[in-house]
């Protein structure tokens, strides 16, 4: 089977269409493989941090993101029991970012975006209704299996990125182990148009609410507020997903406010799980089926998109000669670790925090905001900037 010049990709969301866009930008050709007929159109992570928006802005991505999203200058932290525990504003990091603000935006967004950016370049290609379910190698190049139309056809290439999401297809077949736990709870996301502005007080864009019994965390954009619950109860999901249930939720957001208009209902299962490793041979995991964690934090798709970008840019020294193959080792120390150290500890963390009446974790968030050190500090782990000084560190 004759080796094509390319680099295979699996999964065309915002991981994969941004690891496709930088490899395309710099002269390595690209084929993205997309089970789905279309880009998806579920709505998702919709949180871009300040140094993924940076990332964006060198594919020319950033600007039309930001014209359809909602720029987020601060976040807070609140407790049922307490009202306001902490306010942050991004500002204060504006000498470190040229996006000192969270943007709200639907994932949806950003794929379209890069897939129109990309349209006409001839280091690009999109296919759709293409499934990788199995990988073979040699030392020399990756060769996949891809289920059209219920018809398996084989390719083979120089190298394949697994961006494929959790159930990735991708790594079982490489046999990676998906290493961690899934916690016992569900996280239900509730979507109105309703302004929550306008009943309370002070609420920023971005705003935890915390609670030893029902938690939830309140997220705008662009025409609707996200609201997300803990659901811990012993439901069944199709029971968890009727309006009734969400309705139940709802009532419990503001005091007196029943009936809210609903646009839609979306259940997670939320898991802690990072491969054992990003890369195997000529094969590599990103976003998704690297890592998975709860979305407290909008971690998850950030982290995926640094990996992307990571990744992209030693594989392009690779290929153009300017690098050795170990160049791309230095991808797996750097974004497993990562995601090790910040992502999961962190995610952890901010569920346990919202699993608390607000006491400690007030006291805690006091003392933060009284030190302008500990602020930036602070800002700079909840913006991902500090996991990026980290995996420089890294080696």
């Amino acid at each position: 089977m004759t080796i094509q010049e390319r680099v295979f990709i699996a999964g065309a969301g915002p991981v994969g269409l941004v690891a496709a866009a930088y490899l395309a930008r710099a002269g390595v050709p690209v084929t993205v493989f997309e089970a789905g007929p279309d880009l998806s159109e579920e709505s998702r992570a919709s949180t871009f941090h300040p140094p993924t928006l940076d990332m964006l802005h060198a594919l020319g991505a950033a600007e039309p993101m930001i014209g359809q999203g909602l720029t987020a200058p601060a976040f807070q932290y609140r407790s049922k029991k307490h009202g306001i525990l902490g306010r942050f504003e991004f500002g204060a990091i504006g000498d470190v970012t040229a996006h000192p603000y969270r943007l709200q935006c639907e994932q949806t967004k950003l794929t379209r975006i890069l897939a129109d950016l990309m349209r006409g370049d001839s280091n690009f290609e999109l296919s759709f209704d293409s499934e990788v379910t199995a990988v073979e190698q040699d030392s020399a190049s990756v060769e996949i299996a891809i289920v059209r139309n219920g018809k398996s056809e084989r390719q083979r290439g120089r190298y394949l990125i697994g961006a494929d999401g959790a159930g990735s297809k991708v790594r079982r077949a490489l046999g990676v182990e998906f290493e961690g736990f899934t916690w016992p709870d569900r996280l239900l996301v509730v979507s109105t148009p309703f302004d929550f502005t306008q009943v309370i007080p002070g609420l920023d864009s971005v705003s935890y609410v915390a609670d030893p019994e029902r938690w939830h965390f309140l997220l705008q954009i662009p025409g609707l507020w996200r609201v997300m619950f803990l659901v811990n109860e012993d439901t069944s999901d199709e029971r968890v997903q009727t309006r009734e249930f969400a309705q139940g939720l709802m009532a419990g957001v503001v005091p007196g406010i029943t009936n809210y208009e609903i646009d839609h209902i979306t259940l997670y299962k939320v898991h802690q799980r990072v491969a054992k490793t990003f890369r195997q041979g000529r094969a590599f995991l990103i976003g998704d089926a690297a890592h998975i964690n709860n979305p407290l934090g909008g971690m998850g798709m950030n982290g995926g998109i640094h990996d992307a970008v990571n990744l992209a840019a030693r594989l392009a020294a690779v290929w153009h000669e300017k690098a050795s193959d170990s160049e791309l080792d230095r991808f797996d120390t750097q974004r497993r670790l990562v995601t090790l150290e910040y992502i999961q500890k962190y995610t952890i963390q901010n569920k346990k925090n919202l699993e608390s009446s607000g006491d400690e974790f007030g006291r805690t968030l006091k003392d933060i905001a009284a030190d302008p050190k500990k602020t930036r500090d602070y800002l700079l782990r909840t913006s991902m900037i500090a996991s990026l000084h980290r995996a420089e560190e890294l080696g």
